[in-house]
Order: structure tokens, then sequence, then C-alpha cells
């Protein structure tokens, strides 16, 4: 498979001896993978996603090979990479017994352990996040370095309880309390490497760090600081905010084991007339350009999401991974980027991108669209839709301004909106999204902030106000 292009800025090295131990973080998602060095020429891959690119490079680079890939549970956010792994290095996959997974794989139970080579992996049942959660603690003898903590104990909060259901979520999380006291017993010197971090949606709220140890999580971390059992369960609970549509599906892939790839998914070039026709049948266009290029002219019914590092949370929270996608682009953008965003949470029906772009389109004589985006000053007393998540609303938004977020405009862009709004995000980029969605819907006259709350604020000589936003859509 081909280097991923930016993994010089993938990589961090973490832990115990730098030179050994290595995050491979996908901003995006908000997660982070890990690479161990053995010593020996073998590796270790830690909750690898399916998108293997970084991890390869790192590894070449090295001289590595995957000898294991372990996952710390079943994940709703992404495709794994072990079965991957498996097939391209011959790795042996580690994860829990619990899982039932349909594929070959080592299951493992509480205590057990695996002998690396001079390290020892031991397995600590984690339950919380998923039933089947493990941990993994990484011994040199009898001596913690550190331990691999998947969606149990992350920095400075804990993972999300509801992903199997709202009639489980206080059952695991309090599971979850037990779980994260039990790692709080490990000496305080243990490195804590998380999977789940800053930006990502598994984490219950997400915080900004991504790497901490058990004495500095004893010390800041306010679930630990839950003075009882109930007291930790409304916590977290209170603490859940919405995530993808695509979570409800990912997990039992991974159970059942993503499919094999023999060599890089590709993204077929399309006529203007193959795009029509796609769209005439059922098929959605993306457009990945950024905003302003959608605004200045888009295929009619097509959806905005940029291509940029959010790309595939978004493309998983609002389009159907039923149906089949073409893709516009602009001239500088990485078609194999559009791939492997997709692909890594299971989106696999892509038809292919519009070759020569919307010029080709407007040549073919197909018909344009525009969307008005616009400054803060030029906003002409339209009605102000912010379309961010309830935390940020929560943190400033501006008053009187009506709120939903993205993710749940789908269901609701077919109910009434607000006569000519003006939608905002943070910079514009989820406020196009949200346009193309409601043009999509039959609304016109819609317009799209070139900026977020603080500009229009001071364009209208407002003060932001925190809290809950009471005017809902």
């Amino acid at each position: 498979m081909t280097a991923h292009p930016a993994v010089e800025n993938l990589e961090n090295a973490v832990g115990f001896a730098d030179d050994h131990l290595i995050a491979l973080v996908d901003e995006g998602l908000g997660n982070s993978a890990y690479l161990l060095d053995l010593g020996d020429g073998r590796a270790l891959a830690m909750d690898a996603s399916r998108d293997l690119r970084a991890l390869h490079s790192a590894a070449e680079r090295r001289g590595l090979r995957v000898t294991f890939a372990a996952d710390t549970h079943l994940h709703a956010d992404f495709l794994s990479g072990a079965v991957q792994l498996g097939h391209d290095t011959g790795a042996t996959v580690l994860a829990s017994a619990a899982g039932r997974r349909a594929f070959p794989h080592r299951g493992l139970v509480d205590g057990d352990e695996v002998d690396l080579g001079g390290l020892t992996l031991r397995a600590l049942a984690t339950p919380g996040h998923t039933d089947e959660h493990l941990s993994f603690l990484l011994l040199d003898g009898s001596r913690e370095l550190g331990v691999f903590t998947g969606g149990s104990l992350i920095v400075n909060s804990a993972a999300r309880t509801d992903l199997l259901g709202a009639d489980r979520t206080e059952e695991l999380a309090r599971a979850q309390y037990r779980s994260l006291k039990g790692l709080a017993t490990l000496p305080d010197e243990t490195t804590v490497w998380p999977t789940h971090g800053a930006g990502s949606f598994c984490s219950a709220p997400p915080g900004t760090e991504r790497i901490s140890t058990i004495g500095a999580q004893k010390q800041a971390n306010p679930l630990l600081a839950a003075p009882d059992e109930d007291a930790f369960v409304s916590q977290l609970i209170a603490s859940l905010g919405t995530y993808p549509a695509y979570f409800d599906r990912l997990a039992e892939i991974n159970r059942r084991g993503p499919a094999v790839l023999t060599a890089d998914p590709l993204l077929p070039a399309l006529s203007a007339q193959q795009v029509r026709a796609l769209i005439a049948r059922g098929g959605l266009a993306i457009d990945v350009r950024p905003a302003a290029d959608y605004a200045a002219g888009h295929i009619p019914g097509s959806l905005s999401i940029p291509l940029r590092r959010q790309f595939a949370t978004w493309l998983g929270w609002l389009v159907p991974d039923t149906a089949p996608l073409a893709f516009v682009t602009g001239e500088d953008q990485d078609p194999s980027e559009i791939v492997w965003q997709a692909y890594k949470i299971g989106y696999e029906r892509l038809a292919g991108r519009l070759d020569g772009g919307i010029p080709a389109w407007t040549a073919a004589g197909h018909r344009m669209a525009t969307t008005a985006f616009v400054t803060a000053d030029q906003t002409d007393d339209r009605p102000y839709v912010d379309v961010r998540q309830e935390a940020e609303v929560a943190a400033g938004h501006v008053p009187g301004a009506v709120h939903i977020e993205l993710g749940g405009l789908t269901a609701a862009a077919a109910a009434a909106a607000p006569q000519r709004p003006v939608i905002a995000c943070g910079h514009g980029e989820r406020a196009m999204t949200a346009a193309s969605l409601l043009e999509r819907a039959g609304h016109t006259d819609v317009a799209v902030l070139n900026g977020g709350p603080a500009d229009y604020a001071d364009a209208e000589g407002l003060r932001l106000v925190q809290g809950t936003q009471d005017t809902r859509w």
C-alpha cells in the first residue's frame, strides 16, 4: 500500500524509551493507534485502523514487521486494520475472546499474558465502553511500563457508554466506573496510552491531551474524583453528546472482520454524463472542494463535504452507505485521500470522480447552482442558524440564534425552517454542508456565513452568551 503523504505529521514518539513506541494520530477521528518496536525487527500494532498508510510507512522506515495486531475493543468509529495486517504481514490478531470475532485471532480473557519477546502484554478486562473491552498492560518483567486503555480511561475523561443502546447506557456506565477504579490501582508512574482522544465522538466529553499517567489522572480526571459510583454515572451520562450515525453499523462489521484489500482502492474518472446518470439512478454527488468553491458553482442537489481531516466523520454521519457516490474534486485534491477516509468507515460504493471537475460539467451544458457565501456585514437581518455541536454552542453563541446540530439536519431538513436563514458554524465548512442539505430538501435563499459567531457578534454589536441555546429548530 502507498505511503501516507502526511506520515511525518502523524507520528509522535510517546511514553517509555521514546524510540520504541510511536503514536499514529488520526486527527479527523480523534484517535491514536500505536506501533511498538519490540527490539528485534518485530512490532506490535495497537488499535490500527483500516487506513494503514501511516503505520506501514512508519514500520518500513524502521525496518519493522508487524507480528502482532491488537484491538482493545470492537470499534464503532472506524474499521479495524487487524485483519488486513494479518493478511499483509502474517500478524497474530489479539482481541477479547468475549467479542466473538468471526475471523482467526487469539482470544484473550482477563489476566491472559502474551510473550512479545522480552516484553509482556497482559489483558485487563475493562468493560464499559463496550462489553468485551480489554486494556493491555505492557510489562518489562514485573515493571509496568504503560497501559493501552483504548476506550476505557482516557485523558481527563472516559469513553462513552451509550453505543450499545440507551437501555444499556447506565449499566455500562457502572461497568466503566469499576474499570476506571481498577486501572487507578496501577502504579502512579504507569503511562496511559488511550485510543480515543481530542476530537473523538467516542469520548465523553473529548479532552485535549492524548497521553497521561495513572498518577496524573488520579489528580486531574474529574470522573476519578467522583465521590461514589452514582455520582460517576450521573456525571458521565450528563456529558454524552450526539455521535455519527455510522457508529451503529461498524462494530458488527469489525466483529465479522472487514474485507481484505489486495490492492489500493481507486476512484475512477467519470464523465459528466456518467455522473448525471448516476444521480438520476439515486446516487449522490459529494462535492469535496472548499466551501467557497462550492458556493461559487456546484451540481444542483450535490452535498458539500469539504475534504479535510473531519471528512470521514461527516460523510458517515450524513450520507447513507447504500448509495453509490460520485465525487467532485478541485485540481489539487488527492483522490486517494477521499478513498481511504471513506474506506476506513466502511463506505465502499465509490463510483468515481467527475473527470475535469466543474469545468467539465459546465462544458457538457449541464445546469449549475450557487449558494450565497457572505461575510458578517452582509447578512441582511437574516435569522442566524447555528449548526455546531451542543458543547460548542454552550461555550458561546449568538443571542437569539436558532440551533440545530449538523448531524440532526438530515432528518429535520424537510421540516419548516426559518425563512432566508444565514447558516453558521465555526468557520463555514459545516455551515456549507448544512446549506447543501437544505437546498437539496427544497429550501431556497439560503446563505452561509464565511466566519463564525464571534465575527457575526462583532459586526452586529452583540456579545456572545454562554449556556444552552433555547431557540431550537
